[in-house]
């Protein structure tokens, strides 16, 4: 299948390697000549601008943009928009606000655009491992005909074992991928995982320092424990109830320096997190983890703690992020 991909960022440029890997055609654009040069070496067809990426893609065509949420995103769908026609289709993989995809949504269908929110996990290790996707919009008319895309990107079944009593199911879920509901519900889903990412991350960050600080001279000295903290993540990965990729990275970083001296412990946090307890308090729902969680993150621009030292591991480990006093 044809994709054109506008975005070469990380993320953008590892879905574009995968996408070809699977045998799909596709048409590249950024901002930096540099990455175009790079990825069309690598088997991607060139364009030097939107104008020249639409008229390179064959009708009913499909961009997927993967650039910074926020303005750049609306930027870029209002510039495909202006040069779409009816039947084309605008993805946005990014990490949208789910309320700007409903409205843009409504923009593109006045013009008979397909938009389509992708709600994307997996980073920078997705070239590899795929990515796990959160899919909304029109299923007949868009999201069905971009199957093939999201079947190559997604991770496929693996070794990971069946669910009891999910033979019985249908569906995609299975294979890393799922179509939601109808705009904005993808994005809604993946926002609501980043929230919950936070908490999940806060609680290995929080139990470590515990361990970092066991020998502590204000403890008896008869419970003071010197402990490997790398061994410990490495045990807990294999049988624990606790294991997850998360503590996979956390091990991993631990493993490289057991101190984490080359991370600031600035916790930066990029919006979904902040969004996922704005729609908690929207519903009247308690988010009393995923609450602190975020708030920990504010605080941690303030003073640094292990906890934090180990949060910035972990976000750099899954997504390549840099804290900004890091270097």
């Amino acid at each position: 299948m044809q994709l054109g991909m506008v975005g070469l960022g990380r993320m953008g440029a590892n879905m574009t390697r995968r996408l070809m890997r699977g045998g799909h055609q596709m048409v590249v654009s950024d901002l930096s000549p540099d990455a175009v040069k790079q990825i069309a070496s690598e088997g991607a067809v060139a364009s030097s601008s939107l104008d020249d990426l639409i008229s390179k893609l064959s009708a009913p065509r499909a961009a997927w943009i993967m650039v910074p949420a926020g303005d750049p995103t609306e930027k870029t769908v209002q510039a495909l928009l202006a040069r779409m026609q009816p039947g084309d289709a605008i993805i946005d993989g990014g990490n949208s606000f789910f309320k700007d995809d409903v409205r843009r949504s409504k923009m593109c269908a006045e013009k008979g655009v397909h938009y389509v929110d992708v709600g994307t996990s997996g980073g920078i290790w997705g070239i590899d491992r795929g990515y796990c996707m959160m899919i909304g919009g029109p299923k007949e008319e868009a999201v069905q005909r971009l199957d093939p895309i999201f079947r190559t990107l997604a991770p496929g079944r693996g070794d990971i074992p069946r669910t009891p009593g999910r033979e019985k199911m249908g569906g995609t879920a299975e294979e890393g991928y799922i179509h939601c509901g109808p705009s904005g519900s993808g994005h809604f889903v993946k926002m609501v995982h980043n929230g919950i990412e936070y908490g999940m991350m806060q609680a290995y960050a929080e139990g470590f320092d515990i361990f970092k600080n066991a020998t502590s001279k204000e403890l008896p000295e008869d419970i003071r424990y010197d402990l490997n903290l790398a061994d410990i993540a490495e045990v807990w990965r294999r049988g624990s109830v606790v294991a997850s990729w998360l503590l996979d990275l956390t091990a991993m970083a631990l493993a490289e320096n057991p101190t984490l001296a080359e991370y600031s412990g600035f916790v930066q946090d990029s919006g979904e997190g902040r969004w996922t307890i704005q729609a908690a308090i929207e519903e009247a729902v308690p988010a009393d983890v995923l609450s602190a969680a975020l708030y920990t993150r504010f605080r941690s621009r303030q003073d640094h703690t292990f906890a934090e030292k180990m949060l910035s591991a972990m976000r750099q480990k899954f997504g390549g992020h840099v804290e900004p006093n890091a270097q």
